[in-house]
């Protein structure tokens, strides 16, 4: 009964008051709260995004990982087998010399006979030096000269073969061969030995 009678002494008027009031609190509340509801929906998406391709991220370098151990090791095996194809020495003239006597060496050991050897010839770019070396030889086989050229295919330091020619005259076999060899630029040594100091 008392709310019958608070009801009626709401005049019609005052009840669009009130209504128009409310409409206004919505609009207010609706311009006001919406927003701040719809950014933080847009930021929770965008974190629970970003979340997800970090995970996706992290199990594919999980994955990843073995693939990767393997192609460290193949790098490293490949560094050591590189490494191991490259004259040493201290200067220039060592590293000739040592390039030298690894072919005399292996042309006595095919039983070939060196008549002679010509200037080494060098270039050094980028890092690398390569000593070309040219030399005569001769031999009564000519199997001997397959020896060799094996000999020094397998070689270790590597030894490559650029230019090759055999003739025969009468019961021996004269040739000449042209061998390269590749080191370190010494330019290149020296710096990193002084930065390692």
């Amino acid at each position: 009964m008392q709310l019958s009678k608070i009801t009626m002494r709401i005049s019609k008027r005052e009840r669009n008051i009130l209504l128009l009031a409310a409409v206004i609190v919505l609009l207010f509340v609706s311009t006001s709260l919406f927003p701040a509801i719809q950014s933080f929906y847009d930021e929770r998406e965008a974190n629970i995004e970003s979340l997800q391709l970090n995970i996706e991220r992290e199990r594919r370098l999980i994955a990843n990982t073995a693939s990767w151990r393997e192609r460290r090791v193949e790098a490293v095996t490949l560094a050591g087998n590189l490494e191991a194809q490259m004259f040493s020495g201290g200067t220039i003239p060592i590293i000739e010399a040592n390039i030298q006597r690894a072919i005399s060496q292996h042309a006595r050991d095919s039983d070939i006979t060196v008549s002679s050897t010509r200037l080494a010839e060098r270039l050094d770019t980028q890092g690398w030096l390569l000593i070309s070396q040219e030399m005569s030889f001769r031999t009564l086989d000519d199997g001997n000269t397959i020896r060799f050229l094996q000999l020094l295919e397998n070689s270790a330091p590597r030894l490559w073969v650029s230019d090759f020619s055999l003739s025969r005259s009468r019961n021996q076999y004269s040739g000449s061969i042209t061998v390269v060899g590749f080191a370190r630029s010494l330019i290149t040594t020296t710096e990193q030995s002084a930065t390692n100091l």
